[in-house]
């Protein structure tokens, strides 16, 4: 063989090997992409098979082709047997697993067999323990090996609208659908917390006729086939009448409000037939499904085909009346409960309008008004509580952001006392003391609120009460301190949202939940008293008003203001700043501009035990006339305020009683109790109470500095004494014994029991005390006294002063006998006087006189000098006879029986009306 043979031949075997490992290759590959066409075909089929589910696909004519292909017969295999386990899974534990779950969320009709419930009229309040289902009927998964009913339910009140629809043949299943859920929700309920509205496209009467007898109690409205826009007008103005009076705390909805239901719900039936609503009918009825869940308005609609933006059930009813629902899905089919027994449902409806009919006729009382347990509610947003009864139902009054203030008006026996202790009571049931503060003010000759403090034959009080009042008629300057505490409490409420950058008091408890931010309504009975004079109180009373009714909504701080004729107050009604925070208005019979005039009358043919209550300002559309229970009668506000106070806190104080009858105790005054020895120190005078909310006393700082001597003036000695003794007394407590003198000089013989008295309690508190009775012995005393001043001012005495108080009982008795002058010096008694109320302060002499008459005072001083007298309280005397003495306010003083005017130059811009004390012995 040739080379060039040999060459061919090797050149054709390479190529040969080539080809073989070519082919191979290409087999290969082949054989892998058939393998993966086989394993995606496998997935491909698994997916249809587990999406469409197993019964779908081999009932499914184009799939019975890879259902007999043998390259599936693993994934079909596989599917059934995990569809059985799964089945399995569900039969052990889902039926049970889903009953469990209806039970807790659908007590009671929302969910028992009707025998159970059907002809008991519900109970339920519309509190917290609203079902969040309904119960339709009975499921079962289609396809299922060993099928297991289960409990079909869904959210209805408050939750979802439904959406039912049906066929020619199951529209009768459909309607019986609907008067089984009807009956569950009104046999839930107090009869009255739900109405039901019915209106059928196709039928004036016929559409639930076992529910007609509901309509003689008001539960149940039949609307004119013709007339739907009606209903839907009606249930619009219903939603926007609950967002302007209901929602106005910022609450979503009327469940969000919390507590008892006072708003009952409206269930809407629309029937139609399947074709859609006219236009303008079709988007009313969208708004109203998409605002009236909130306001309690829900809707069932029948085979009218709708489109809405909020949350809805659908049941769909088959021709073969099997049903399915959006709440289990497509592979459940609802076989829906059997409608109710024909005879039975006109019978149960009946016996709730009865039971209606029972509760609109009752004689309410006032043990009605209170709930099943105390002091379980939140005064976060706001206080609501009842206040009486319209037709069976309870008329609330409401405390918040949006409606502040209340105004109570009603002429003499028209039972305004009554409706306030309904009012209270019924509020301080509810909240706790520590939820709600009350600050209670009576302007009448009466003791309207005595009841609430302690007193001498009850003993009990009420835990909300801070603050009594009574009798107060005379003291108006209590009213205007009262405000000013408010306003006071007010800023400092202001302060602390400032800091917690929050604008309302609900705000302000979330962010600060271990604070003291109770709400606090205060009452003033008569509150035109404040307004009665045109004169420094009015104004202040009048400044005060307008700041904390502008301002204290947002701070948790509400008025309640009530007269018997509100009529003739200048000065709260020429202030419509003031007026109109007054939403919340309350008419009794009879009572005039207290609603607005003159649209609204309603108050002037109101019988007895019966008021107008009015939320949004006295305009005609917001009235509900409530009729009032006896709140006043034994065993009705007294019980309560018995129980109450068993219940309060161990640490919790009395109240401050403040009793314009009543003169105060020295020894039980707080800022004397408190007095304690000064080592040394300025010691504090208290001369006697001042009107304000704290029951403090008026003081006077006893420094060594010119002008520190008090004067008493007046005619009546046992003002002086109440004075001059409980400034005696009070610095008797600021001194060890026998480290102060006493020196009582008594000129008038009616004040001698005063002084002797007086003189007995120093002693027996340790200290030395000197009794001058009568003239003699006076101008000793007097000059004596002066050249003791004199010498320690020159020094000659060599030792620092010791205190030395001159308490002088009718120093003007003196004045003839003083005025004498002594034959060798030319110096008279009242030169003397002059040195010792001149220079004695910086000695620490302190003159604490009587005089009774101001024109004395005068005698008694410098000409022209009044400085030497720094401070003073006049009783009898006018106040243009004072002007001397004090700033121009002084001037409008008029005398009152046991009140002072009280001023002190060094430490007030203004006087104040001071109450002096009963100096008795202490208990």
């Amino acid at each position: 063989m040739s080379r060039r043979d040999e060459r061919r031949r090797r050149i054709e075997g390479s190529f040969e090997e080539f080809r073989k490992a070519v082919a191979a290759a290409l087999g290969n590959a082949s054989r892998e992409h058939r393998l993966l066409a086989d394993e995606r075909a496998r997935d491909m089929f698994e997916v249809i098979l587990r999406g469409d589910g197993v019964d779908r696909a081999l009932a499914d004519p184009l799939l019975a082709g890879a259902l007999a292909n043998p390259l599936f017969k693993q994934q079909l295999a596989q599917a059934m047997i995990d569809r059985v386990e799964a089945f399995r899974e569900w039969s052990e534990r889902g039926p049970d697993q889903l009953t469990a779950l209806v039970d807790a969320a659908a007590e009671g009709p929302a969910s028992w067999p009707p025998e159970t419930w059907l002809g008991t009229p519900g109970a339920a309040d519309g509190g917290d323990g609203v079902p969040e289902l309904w119960r339709i009927g009975t499921g079962e998964v289609r396809g299922a090996p060993e099928p297991h009913g289960f409990p079909v339910a869904v959210p209805l009140l408050d939750h979802s609208h439904l959406h039912i629809s049906s066929t020619h043949e199951s529209r009768a299943t459909a309607e019986a659908l609907v008067e089984n859920l009807l009956l569950r929700v009104l046999s839930h309920f107090q009869p009255g917390l739900v109405h039901v509205h019915v209106w059928d496209v196709g039928q004036l009467t016929g559409a639930l006729p076992g529910l007609y007898p509901l309509t003689r109690a008001g539960l149940l409205t039949v609307h004119d086939p013709a007339r739907l826009h009606e209903l839907l007008d009606e249930l619009s103005d219903h939603i926007r009448r609950v967002h302007t009076g209901v929602l106005t705390e910022g609450h979503q909805s009327v469940r969000a409000v919390g507590g008892r239901r006072t708003e009952p719900w409206r269930v809407a039936v629309l029937f139609g037939n399947r074709q859609p609503l006219k236009e303008e009918h079709q988007q009313q009825l969208q708004r109203v499904a998409r605002n009236g869940l909130a306001a309690g308005i829900q809707l069932f609609i029948v085979d009218i085909p709708v489109t809405v933006n909020s949350p809805i059930e659908t049941v769909t009813v088959a021709a073969d009346h099997s049903a399915t629902c959006t709440m289990t899905g497509k592979h459940v089919t609802v076989t829906l409960d059997p409608p109710l027994p024909r005879a039975q449902v006109p019978r149960a409806c009946a016996a709730i309008a009865d039971k209606r009919e029972e509760r609109r006729n009752r004689l309410s009382t006032f043990a009605d008004l209170l709930p099943e347990h105390f002091w379980l509610d939140s005064s976060a947003a706001g206080v609501l509580a009842p206040v009486g009864f319209l037709e069976g139902e309870p008329v609330h009054v409401g405390l918040g952001d949006t409606s502040p203030h209340a105004l109570i008006g009603g002429p003499s026996g028209s039972g305004k006392t009554n409706f306030l202790y309904a009012m209270l009571g019924s509020l301080a049931a509810r909240y706790a003391p520590d939820e709600l503060e009350l600050y209670l003010l009576d302007f009448k000759e009466g003791v309207s609120f005595a009841q609430f403090a302690p007193g001498r034959k009850d003993p009990t009080w009420l835990p909300h009460a801070r603050l009594v009042g009574v009798n107060v008629n005379t003291d108006r300057e209590f009213g205007v301190a009262l405000l000013a505490f408010l306003a006071d409490e007010m800023r400092r409420r202001a302060d602390a949202a400032k800091q917690h950058e929050v604008t309302k008091l609900e705000q302000l408890r979330e962010e600060d939940p271990h604070g003291h931010w109770p709400r606090i309504v205060a009452v003033i009975d008569e509150f035109q008293y404040l307004f009665g004079e045109r004169d420094q109180v009015t104004a202040q009373a009048t400044q005060l008003l307008e700041d904390v009714a502008r301002r204290g909504r947002s701070q948790g701080i509400h008025l309640v203001l009530s007269s018997q004729d509100v009529s003739g107050i200048e000065g709260f009604w020429g202030k419509s700043a003031i007026f109109e925070q007054f939403t919340v208005r309350i008419a009794l019979p009879k009572a005039r501009r207290v609603l607005a005039e003159p649209q609204n009358d309603a108050a002037v043919e109101l019988p007895r035990w019966h008021a107008v209550v009015n939320h949004e300002s006295g305009v005609r559309p917001g009235n509900e006339v409530a009729r009032i229970p006896d709140a006043t009668a034994k065993g009705t506000f007294d019980k309560l305020q018995a129980e109450l106070h068993r219940l309060r806190p161990a640490d919790l104080a009395e109240p401050i009683l403040f009793d314009g009858s009543k003169v105060p105790l020295l020894h039980a005054v707080a800022d004397f109790r408190a007095l304690r020895p000064v080592d040394g120190g300025s010691p504090t005078v208290l001369l006697g109470q001042v009107i304000d909310v704290a029951g403090s006393a008026a003081k006077v700082r006893f420094a060594r500095t010119p002008g520190r001597n008090i004067a008493v003036l007046g005619s009546l000695a046992d003002d002086a004494a109440g004075v001059l003794g409980g400034a005696a007394l009070s610095l008797a407590r600021q001194h060890e014994p026998g480290d102060a003198r006493f020196t009582l000089a008594c000129l008038a013989e009616d004040a001698s029991p005063h002084a002797q008295r007086l003189a007995k309690q120093l002693r027996g508190a340790g200290h030395e005390v000197d009794l001058l009775l009568g003239l003699e012995g006076v101008r000793k005393l007097v000059d004596d006294t002066a050249a003791r001043i004199t010498a320690s001012m020159t020094g000659e005495t060599g030792t620092s002063p010791a205190p030395h108080y001159l308490v002088v009982y009718a120093v003007d008795a003196a004045h003839t006998l003083l005025e004498a002058k002594d034959p060798t010096t030319r110096a008279s008694g009242v030169d003397s006087l002059r040195t010792v109320l001149k220079h004695g302060p910086e000695n620490r002499t302190h003159v604490l006189g009587w005089w009774r008459g101001a024109q004395r005072l005068k005698n008694s001083l410098s000409p022209g000098v009044y400085d030497d007298i720094g401070a003073w309280i006049a009783f009898d005397i006018q106040g243009k006879e004072l002007l001397s003495f004090g700033p121009e306010q002084v001037m409008a003083w008029s005398p009152r029986p046991r009140r002072g005017l009280f001023f002190d130059r060094f430490e007030h811009s203004r006087p104040q009306v001071v109450i002096p004390f009963d100096t008795g012995e202490e208990p």
